[in-house]
């Protein structure tokens, strides 16, 4: 007899797909207009092609994590672009404001920006697959490296260069189901402000389908929908700067020793995003993915204490936290079981790095087939090692948005046989995690506090300038706390000021700063952190401090090779 053997024909093993779906606050909050674009170009591309893959296969189930910081920017692009639409008032987004604008002329610093932009997150894959727009980003290249070109360029060149970059950020699932963008696609060259008027259409359509999308599928029990708390706050360090040191000891930490009243701070993030999720979905989440699955003991107890079901994280915690445990439970299949921690309710799940990598980073440049083919293949050979035990559950856990453009068609062939095989597979049982619910679980005496990352939290705090932007956030929360305790703010300006407070707090402000990622995000982020800090000390009646007014990034050599949106765990 084989020693791990094959599961019974009645024993089927547990694979939850989670996608998480977040983008940080773009807004400047104090004018409303966006910075970057990425949360409707995201929204275009990703959010409505992972909506369409699950439709096509009715009987294919996922858990779609929110942000509400996303939901909350997807309804203000839907409202903005349906009024603009409806009665030509101004967008606040200068991308799509350039899309609907009717001539380029005599306005270098606006040509200039929107050069950048259009050659900013481009897709290579789309620029390869369509001669038109590759002779047009070619030229658009030469033309940033020459600058001084610009004012003799017409307006047609931006017109198309406008309509090919929106384009190839549609979804695959448009370019095929829509006959308007077929026509474009088609054309090929020579688009006039009616036919981007056509395309501002489109784009409105998509994002305000896309909440009532994933509605309507919650609503068939075919996706489970989670929200992560309001902005996205990495809460181990919001409720104790010295956490960090559960998993890496000797790490520096901020000159402010704890980041004051962050365990109500938190509260806040978690009630702020239910109301929001169920103003938006219907009815409460029963599972939550913490930011950058970064949970503590003290996490964990205010996600069971908030009424969460289930919560996730990366299997380096679980790692570590069982290398800390008086427990026992280091096998080769502790991964696929969920635990419950101390004295908690809540299960928590623990993400098989290896298998979300595959995708992430490894099977875009496979055949789509092939990729499938391999990680069902991987994940057969998990339901061997599990034989008999008690209700396995693979996890996979991934950003629904970063890895589909590295993809052929952005993913539309894996996402579609994944889906249908995993769906019709005789022994594995595609779920969600409240499916997962009653499974055998094991237990925790406590966990060792980490990310899904590395199962440490060195991703946000600990070179020089992560620290740096943790006291800048820890000298606006303490001018934030004696404007409350002094009665100087109203209600409302209290309820506005507290929520541009909880922008700050979000995760994305201490991702980039750092060595490993390249100069243009770190620029951005930096820029905009800073203008999030400036409209919160606005908001309080307080003057902003003079160093928000000089970048604090200086000190990195952007090594891109192993920085960006998406990160390895292996």
């Amino acid at each position: 007899m084989p020693a791990n053997p094959p599961l019974q024909a009645n024993k089927r093993l547990n694979v939850v797909l989670c996608w998480h779906m977040h983008q940080p606050e773009y807004r400047d909050r104090r004018t409303g207009v966006y910075q970057r674009p990425w949360t409707y170009l995201r929204a275009i591309k990703d959010y409505t092609d992972m909506a369409a893959h699950l439709e096509q296969v009715p009987n294919a189930h996922a858990v779609v994590n929110f942000a509400p910081i996303l939901l909350e920017q997807i309804i203000d692009y839907s409202e903005q672009l349906q009024s603009y639409l409806d009665n030509a008032t101004a967008l606040r987004d200068p991308l799509l404001l350039a899309l609907a604008a009717p001539t380029f002329r005599n306005n270098k610093p606006q040509r200039k920006a929107l050069l950048d932009t259009c050659l900013t997150g481009y897709l290579q894959h789309f620029v390869d697959d369509y001669p038109h727009y590759g002779s047009l980003h070619e030229f658009a290249q030469d033309l940033a490296d020459h600058p001084e070109r610009i004012d003799y360029i017409n307006d047609g060149f931006f017109s198309d260069l406008l309509v090919w970059y929106h384009l190839s950020w549609l979804g695959e699932t448009i370019h095929r189901n829509d006959p308007r963008v077929h026509c474009l696609l088609t054309m090929g060259r020579g688009f006039t402000l009616e036919h981007r008027n056509e395309l501002l259409a489109i784009i409105c359509e998509q994002i305000s389908a896309i909440i009532p999308r994933y509605r309507t599928l919650a609503e068939t029990s075919q996706v489970e929908l989670a929200m992560t708390p309001f902005a996205h706050p990495l809460a181990p360090l919001l409720m104790d700067l010295h956490s960090a040191h559960e998993a890496t000891p000797n790490l520096p930490l901020p000159e402010s020793t704890e980041y004051p009243g962050g365990t109500e701070r938190l509260r806040w993030h978690i009630d702020a995003g239910r109301q929001l999720f169920e103003n938006c979905f219907g009815k409460p989440p029963k599972g939550c993915w913490p930011a950058e699955g970064a949970i503590s003991d003290a996490v964990l107890a205010e996600l069971d204490s908030s009424g969460f079901l289930w919560t996730a994280s990366g299997a380096g915690v679980l790692h570590n936290s069982l290398d800390n445990s008086s427990v026992e439970h280091r096998t080769e299949t502790a991964l696929y079981h969920p635990y419950r921690i101390a004295q908690n309710d809540i299960a928590c799940f623990f993400r098989d790095d290896q298998l979300s990598d595959l995708i992430g980073f490894t099977y875009s440049s496979w055949h789509g087939d092939d990729a499938v083919a391999n990680l069902i293949h991987n994940i057969e050979g998990i339901a061997a090692r599990c034989g008999q035990e008690g209700d396995p559950v693979v996890t996979i856990i991934m950003d629904g948005e970063n890895a589909w453009e590295h993809y052929p068609d952005n993913g539309f062939y894996f996402l579609q046989g994944l889906y249908r095989r995993l769906a019709n597979h005789r022994t594995l049982n595609l779920t969600t995690f409240s499916e997962c619910l009653n499974s055998e679980t094991k237990s925790l005496d406590k966990v060792t506090a980490g990310s899904w990352i590395y199962g440490n939290l060195t991703t946000w705090i600990g070179s020089p300038q992560k620290n740096r932007a943790w006291d800048m956030l820890v000298d606006a929360k303490h001018c934030f706390d004696e404007a409350i305790a002094g009665g100087r703010l109203s209600a409302d300006q209290m309820e506005v000021a507290t929520r541009q407070l909880a922008v700050c707090e979000g995760s994305d402000w201490f991702w980039w700063p750092g060595d490993y990622n390249s100069r243009e995000p770190v620029d951005a982020f930096d820029s905009l952190f800073r203008i999030q800090l400036t409209t919160l000390y606005g908001l309080i009646g307080e003057p902003a401090p003079a160093y928000l007014e000089q970048p604090f990034n200086n000190l990195h050599q952007h090594d891109s090779a192993s920085g960006g949106t998406m990160r390895r765990t292996q």
